[in-house]
C-alpha cells in the first residue's frame, strides 16, 4: 500500500476513512482489502446464503423504488413487537441523531466523553452548548450515574445522552440503574439512551429500556441495525419513544428515506431469527477469547466491554498513529486509533471483535510492531506539525476554544464576557478563561496552553468602558422614567385587567383537576391500565439523586406518554403484528433482542 493510504487518516477529523476510500487509494480489488478491526460490524451476519439471495435479486433491488418508510417500519415493528406509533426509522442512526438535535435539543446537551463523535459534534454544529462529562481513565472509563446527574444539575443542562454500551470503551449500565436515572431526569427536556451496540451485550437477559421509554414523555431510545446485522453500507436504524416524540421526528423524515436494500433486509429477517441470535452468541464468545489474548501482551491494558469491540491502552512509549500506520502498511490490518475522539488520546485503540484466525493475525502484528527485534516499541515519529490525531488537540479545540458553547462560540471568543464566565469542564462552576484549559488537562489529558492566550488581553478593554456607561444612565433616568409611569396608570389599563379576571378563573379550574387531582385517583377506577403494574418498581427514584417530580404512578400515562397496556398494542394503538403475516419464528423481542438461542 502506498503512503496515500495512511494520509487518509490525517484528513479525517473525527472518524476513520471509509473502506471505499482506502480501496481507491490502495488500488486493491474488491474484497482484497485489509483485515478490518476498525469498523464495528457483526462478522457472522448475514449468512452466506442470505448474501447469495440478495445478490440474486440485486437487479430488482437497485432498479425500483422501495416501499414507503411506513411500510418498512410496520414490518420491523411486527418483528420486534413494537407499536408503529412509537417507532421512527432513519437512513442510519446518524440521520436520527441529526433530527433529534434539530427538533428536540434546545440550548444544551450533556454527554460523557469519550463517546460516539456525532453526539458531541452535531449539537455543536448547530450552536448548542455541549456539556462534556469526562470519563476517568483511573476508573476504567466507568460512568458514575449519580455524579453524572449532579453534573447535569450543576450545569443546568436541558438534554442528556447516555450510550449503552458506550463507544469506544464498551462500558455498560445496568437496566434498573438506567430506569432510575431516567426518572431522576424527569424534569429535563430530553433523555436519549443510545443502544446502538446493545445487541452484543450479555450482562442481562433483557437489557433494553425501550418498553420503559414509551411510558415516559421525555425519553428516546436509539438503536442501530447496520452494526447488528453486519450491514453498515445499508443505512438504517430506528428510535423508540412515546407517540408524541416519535411522531414529531417521523413527520420530518422524507417518505422514501429508506432504500430498497433496507427494505429487502428487513423483510428477510423474519425467516432468519435463529441465525441472527447465533451470530450474536458467537461474537460474545469471540470477545472473551480476544480480550484474553490481547491482555497477554506486555504493557497492554484491555478494558471490560459489552460491545462488539475492545478498548485498549498501548504500552508506555507506544504512539497510536504509528501503530495504526505500521499495522496497515506492514501487516494489512486496519485498527481504530482513538486520538481524534474527545476525551481520549493516541495511546488508545478500539479493536473490533473478529473470528479467531483474524485475531491471531492481529496479535502477531501487534507483537512485531510493539516489541519487534531491533525496532523497539512504537514511538512517536519526529514532529511534523500535522497534529492530525492528537486527542488532546481535539479536547483543546472543543472544550477550551469553545468552552462547551458550540462552534458559533469560536467566532465570539473575542468577547470578554463570554470568555470570562466560561464554565469549567467537569464542573458547573464559572471559572476565569485560563482555568477551563487547566481543568480539561486535569481530567482528560495534557492540553496545549496557547488557547489561554487570547482571553488575557481582553479584560483591559472591558474595564475601560465600565466607567463610561455610568454617567449615561445618570442623565437618562431623570427625564425618562417620570413621564413613563405617569402615562401608564392614567389611561384605561385598569378596566382591562377588570375584564380579564372575570373569564379567566372559569377555565382555570378545568386544567387543575386534570394533572393534579386526576393524576393519582384516575388509575383506581380505570380497569384497563392494570397491565402497567409491573412497571411500578422501575419508577422508583435513586437515593443518590431523587427526581424533582415524582415518578408516574402505575397505570397512569405521563404527559404525552403511554400506559403499559397501550405499549402492548391495546387501547387504541394498532396491533404490533403485521396484517397478513405470521408472527416471527425464533425472533427475540425488542427488550431482549438477540437473547433467544
Amino acid at each position: 500500500m502506498s503512503g496515500n493510504v495512511t494520509s487518509l487518516f490525517r484528513s479525517t477529523a473525527a472518524h476513520s476513512p471509509s473502506m471505499a476510500a482506502l480501496a481507491r487509494e490502495s488500488g486493491e480489488t474488491a474484497g482484497a482489502g485489509p483485515v478490518d478491526f476498525c469498523i464495528p460490524c457483526n462478522p457472522y451476519f448475514p449468512t452466506p446464503a442470505m448474501f447469495d439471495e440478495m445478490a440474486g435479486r440485486l437487479r430488482d433491488i437497485i432498479t425500483y423504488y422501495p416501499s414507503s418508510a411506513d411500510t418498512i417500519t410496520a414490518e420491523l415493528c411486527g418483528l420486534l413487537q413494537l407499536p408503529p406509533q412509537c417507532v421512527a426509522m432513519g437512513n442510519g442512526s446518524t440521520e436520527l441523531i441529526t433530527w433529534i438535535d434539530h427538533l428536540l435539543v434546545r440550548e444544551s446537551l450533556a454527554v460523557p466523553v469519550p463517546t460516539f463523535g456525532r453526539w458531541t459534534d452535531q449539537p455543536m454544529e448547530t450552536g448548542k452548548r455541549v456539556d462534556m462529562f469526562p470519563l476517568q481513565e483511573s476508573s476504567g472509563f466507568t460512568l458514575d450515574l449519580a455524579r453524572y446527574a449532579e453534573f447535569i444539575r450543576a450545569r443546568g443542562t436541558r438534554a442528556v445522552v447516555i450510550c449503552n454500551p458506550n463507544n469506544p470503551d464498551g462500558g455498560y449500565q445496568n437496566k434498573q440503574a438506567l430506569v432510575q436515572f431516567m426518572d431522576a431526569m424527569a424534569d429535563r427536556d430530553l433523555v436519549v439512551i443510545d443502544e446502538s451496540f446493545l445487541e452484543f451485550a450479555d450482562a442481562e437477559a433483557e437489557p433494553s429500556v425501550v418498553q420503559e421509554a414509551m411510558l415516559r414523555p421525555n425519553v428516546v431510545v436509539l438503536r442501530s441495525l447496520g452494526k447488528n446485522f453486519g450491514l453498515h453500507g445499508i443505512r438504517f436504524g430506528y428510535l423508540v419513544a412515546n407517540p408524541a416524540l416519535a411522531g414529531r421526528v417521523r413527520s420530518m423524515l422524507p417518505k422514501w428515506n429508506l432504500n430498497s436494500f433496507a427494505e429487502h433486509v428487513v423483510f428477510m429477517l423474519r425467516d432468519h431469527g435463529a441465525e441472527y441470535a447465533q451470530s450474536l452468541h458467537q461474537v460474545r464468545r469471540d470477545r472473551l477469547e480476544m480480550s484474553g489474548q490481547l491482555a497477554a501482551l506486555p504493557g497492554l491494558t484491555v478494558y471490560p466491554s459489552q460491545g462488539n469491540f475492545l478498548f485498549v491502552r498501548l504500552p508506555v512509549g507506544a504512539e497510536g498513529t504509528v501503530v495504526r500506520d505500521r499495522m496497515l502498511t506492514e501487516h494489512r490490518v486496519l485498527v481504530r486509533e482513538c486520538g481524534n475522539k474527545i476525551g481520549s488520546s493516541s495511546r488508545f485503540l478500539r479493536l473490533v471483535v473478529r473470528p479467531q484466525p483474524d485475531v491471531r493475525r492481529l496479535v502477531s502484528g501487534m507483537e512485531q510492531v510493539l516489541y519487534g527485534a531491533g525496532r523497539g516499541a512504537a514511538v512517536p515519529e519526529p514532529a511534523a506539525g500535522n497534529g492530525y490525531s492528537s486527542g488532546t488537540a481535539a479536547v483543546d479545540r472543543l472544550m477550551s476554544e469553545t468552552n462547551g458553547k458550540g462552534m458559533r462560540a469560536v467566532t465570539a471568543q473575542n468577547a470578554p464576557a463570554a470568555i470570562g464566565a466560561a464554565p469549567a469542564v467537569g464542573t458547573g462552576t464559572p471559572l476565569p478563561a485560563a482555568v477551563p484549559v487547566a481543568a480539561a488537562a486535569a481530567t482528560v489529558g495534557p492540553v496545549p496552553v496557547p488557547v489561554a492566550a487570547p482571553p488575557l488581553p481582553q479584560p483591559a478593554p472591558y474595564e475601560n468602558p465600565a466607567p463610561v456607561p455610568q454617567p449615561a444612565p445618570y442623565e437618562s433616568p431623570v427625564p425618562v422614567p417620570q413621564p413613563a409611569p405617569y402615562q401608564g396608570p392614567v389611561p384605561v389599563p385598569q378596566p382591562a385587567p377588570y375584564q380579564g379576571p372575570v373569564p379567566v378563573p372559569q377555565p382555570a379550574p378545568y386544567p387543575q383537576p386534570v394533572p393534579a387531582a386526576a393524576a393519582v385517583p384516575a388509575p383506581a377506577p380505570a380497569p384497563v391500565p392494570v397491565a402497567a403494574v409491573p412497571v411500578a418498581p422501575m419508577a422508583s427514584p435513586m437515593a443518590a439523586y431523587p427526581p424533582p417530580t415524582g415518578p408516574t404512578p402505575p397505570g397512569v400515562p405521563a404527559r404525552g406518554g403511554l400506559t403499559a397496556a397501550q405499549v402492548r398494542g391495546t387501547n387504541g394503538l394498532e396491533s404490533v403484528q403485521t396484517a397478513g403475516r405470521p408472527g416471527p419464528q425464533n425472533w427475540p423481542n425488542a427488550a431482549g433482542m438477540g437473547q433467544v438461542g
